[in-house]
């Protein structure tokens, strides 16, 4: 092995200065892009909230009323300028179909606008019931272990070997085709995951001096669960229920496009999906291809914010 001359090593030294000069630099570029992202996200998952709430009222056409025209395609690119002003000046005698028509006379657009108050009703009402039971049962199985407590972590373990989406299929195909029997399936594919992650959290909080002082103190057991252990534990349940959001959205969508979602013609992204799937071989893609790139837009929204949080509180 041969010895660097002290001008080589100089020169690794200064290296080494530049780079860690440098360091500060590169946190705070990346800093700026997930703040860029985080924003971005909080954006998309703003406006599905507010179509949530006001689609139906911004409609142009009614979403579940079918016109007279079918199979319509959308404008062309250079249409829409002229077509935008001759809208807002009132010189049309109705408003145009600005994604087309399906094959059942339905106006894209409206359904798609439409479609979030479905959608997000389902997965944020998955998502927040998956997180408050999973949390609830994580804790109390990670901080009494017990022959019951371990009884719940193996039927979790069950619930959690079958996939995701054909146990969702099977229990909507049991309970019947509504949106509440989704709900129900839903969380009861998504509660284990929300179960593990608070008990792992729990367990590792157990043993501090800050709740071995709680137990000095006097205080009972489950005002120290839920006073101390529980708030300090709540950050992956947070991170989780996020992306739960996301997924719940494609698997709601997943279930509908093989028929064991929500009933016609409710406005549905994966079920505008299945129905128009089969028109893409005549060359009709924008009965489908439309809802895909809403859906994906907002699934990407609530996946950003998840990832941000997680980087925040890592």
């Amino acid at each position: 092995m041969t010895l660097a001359t002290p001008e080589e090593v100089d020169q690794r030294v200064d290296a080494a200065v530049l780079h860690a000069g440098d360091a500060p630099g590169a946190i705070a570029r990346r800093a700026r892009r997930g703040g860029a992202l985080l924003f971005l996200g909080v954006a998309i998952i703003s406006m599905s909230m507010f179509l949530a709430a006001f689609g139906p009222r911004l409609a142009p056409y009614d979403p579940t009323a079918a016109g007279p025209d079918i199979s319509a395609p959308p404008p062309a690119v250079t249409e829409v300028p002229q077509l935008l002003f001759d809208s807002l000046a009132g010189r049309l005698h109705a408003p145009p179909h600005w994604m087309g028509t399906d094959q059942s006379g339905l106006d894209v657009f409206s359904r798609i606008i439409t479609a979030p108050r479905t959608d997000m009703m389902i997965a944020l009402s998955a998502a927040i019931l998956s997180c408050i039971i999973g949390t609830l049962l994580g804790l109390l199985a990670g901080y009494r272990r017990n022959v019951g407590t371990e009884t719940m972590m193996r039927i979790s373990d069950v619930l959690q070997a079958f996939p995701v989406f054909i146990t969702a299929m099977m229990l909507v195909a049991l309970a019947g085709r509504s949106s509440v029997n989704i709900v129900i399936a839903l969380v009861l594919v998504y509660t284990p995951i929300f179960v593990r992650l608070t008990r792992a959290e729990v367990m590792s909080h157990v043993p501090r001096l800050y709740v071995e002082a709680a137990r000095a103190a006097g205080n009972r057991p489950i005002a120290i669960a839920l006073k101390h252990v529980l708030p300090n534990s709540l950050i992956p349940s947070i991170v989780q229920s996020s992306a739960t959001v996301g997924f719940a959205i494609i698997l709601t969508a997943g279930l509908s496009f093989v028929g064991a979602g929500v009933r016609p013609p409710t406005p549905e992204w994966g079920l505008m999906i299945s129905q128009g799937a089969p028109q893409l071989i005549l060359g009709e893609w924008w009965c489908s291809v439309f809802p895909g790139i809403a859906m994906s837009i907002v699934v990407f929204g609530y996946a950003v914010v998840g990832h941000s949080f997680e980087a925040r509180f890592r």
